[in-house]
């Protein structure tokens, strides 16, 4: 099968098991199909690069960082499912790319309607932030943000769309398959000073080009039009303009992602944090409570007993990390709820925002290896409010339509370090019980409807 207007050349099925369909999407460096994964029985993305990769060495880097990719599993992410190389008879293979296949429109089309409000970008800018710190924790950088490589995901007739980072860590991939045509305004609009620069890059460069996209986003134009090259070079000169209509506190975190300093700029986890706290800012709290409180109730765990599939996954946590607490929390409207509760024996108590150990809703994974000694907890001991209690890690219980439900999460009454790797393994048991309560919801809708 053969793209002529880009010269994209493929066989009708790909390594025995991939049978390609129609063009579904075009971009500088490459096109994409719609397909059948005979294997597995169902329809997913090939992406083909018009280049095709020269050097063996070059060739094998790609397949690696693809399927590092691969094992990433976040729902703000487009997943990346598997890699392979045609050879077409050619000495140059020609990698390509299997992707989850959404049937979403991007950002870029939705723009084509008007800007979004001022809740909605907030929201979005939450979504996408997070999913940054996400892959950003795990050593990878986006390169290549902008509309067209977000895509949304309409949860339901009353919740605004979800966004999907497209094509993540996909710039890396093709370092070595830029040609000199291949930045596009589209692209150029985007890139960071440091990238103008050729300078070295970093999860600040992301941070820069999501705070042109959703400025974009709030205003309906790009910050810096024009050609490629004047595009690129303004941004240099000049902040972007920030319109006054754009309301605070939304601009000022708008104007701290896009400072021209990358130090200046906030970490794409201090970027959500602050997304979160617009979105429940006066006017939108009340709102938003209710529309979580709603979600909550519709996972059925309120006035049930401690569930025993949870206590395996902190009973699990407590011996991985050598403490005598794990929790798993549900945080009603009024009461908080321990699904289970190894090593303590309450089963709810009133609610109280902020306390983490008794489950008030965290914006992202809190780690106190000392809380006698953490300027954190000294300044507001609201954090971890227990008597005893000097080590807590927890991490949010956020579905993947953006509600918290409340908590997972390990103390003691000793100080302990914690390394990254901690984080990630409290984080993954956190998924887990997330995936339990998604295919328990799944299995009673698919029961109701049946009926």
């Amino acid at each position: 099968m053969r793209d002529a207007s880009r010269g994209v050349a493929l066989p009708p099925v790909l390594q025995g098991r991939y049978r390609l369909g129609p063009v579904i999407g075009r971009g500088g460096a490459s096109v994409v199909y719609r397909a059948r994964d005979d294997l597995l029985g169902r329809d997913v993305a090939i992406k083909a690069f018009h280049i095709r990769a020269d050097d063996p060495a070059d060739l094998a880097a790609q397949q690696t960082e693809a399927r590092l990719l691969a094992g990433f599993n976040h729902p703000g992410l487009v997943t990346l499912l598997d890699v392979g190389v045609d050879l077409d008879g050619s000495d140059s293979p020609q990698i390509f790319l299997v992707m989850e296949l959404i049937p979403a429109a991007d950002l870029r089309e939705q723009l084509r309607e008007g800007p979004l409000d001022p809740h909605r970008v907030a929201y979005l800018g939450w979504d996408l932030a997070s999913t940054l710190q996400y892959v950003h924790d795990r050593g990878v950088i986006h390169r290549d943000l902008k509309p067209a490589n977000v895509l949304l995901v309409y949860a339901g007739p009353d919740r605004p769309p979800r966004g999907k980072l497209a094509d993540f860590g996909i710039a890396g991939l093709r370092t070595q398959f830029r040609t000199p045509d291949e930045l596009t305004t589209g692209t150029a609009a985007y890139l960071s000073p440091e990238q103008v620069e050729g300078g070295e890059l970093d999860g600040a460069t992301d941070v820069y080009s999501l705070g042109l996209l959703l400025l974009e986003a709030a205003t309906g134009r790009p910050a810096f039009p024009g050609s490629a090259v004047d595009s690129a070079l303004a941004r240099l000169d000049r902040d972007p303009e920030i319109p006054p209509r754009v309301p605070e506190p939304l601009a000022g975190l708008l104007r701290s992602m896009t400072s021209r300093s990358p130090s200046d700029r906030p970490t794409a986890a201090e970027a959500a944090l602050a997304f979160r706290g617009i979105m429940g800012a006066p006017g939108n709290a009340s709102d938003a409570e209710a529309e979580r409180s709603a979600a909550v109730a519709r996972y059925d765990l309120l006035d049930t007993p401690p569930d025993g599939a949870f206590d395996r996954l902190t009973a699990l946590a407590a011996r991985l990390f050598r403490v005598p607490i794990a929790v798993v929390t549900i945080v009603d409207a009024d009461r908080i709820w321990f699904k289970s509760h190894h090593g303590i024996r309450i089963t709810e108590v009133e609610r109280q925002e902020g306390l983490a150990l008794t489950g008030g809703l965290l914006e992202r994974t809190l780690v106190v290896q000392d809380a006698e000694t953490d300027p954190r907890i000294l300044g507001d001991p609201t954090l971890v409010h227990a008597r005893d209690v000097r080590f807590y890690a927890g991490t949010p219980l956020i579905t993947s339509d953006g509600f918290n439900l409340g908590t997972f999460c390990v103390a003691d009454s000793r100080p302990r370090p914690t390394t990254d790797e901690d984080v990630l393994v409290l984080e993954d048991l956190a998924a887990l019980v997330l995936h339990e309560m998604e295919l328990r919801r799944a299995i009673r809708r698919a029961l109701f409807t049946s009926r």
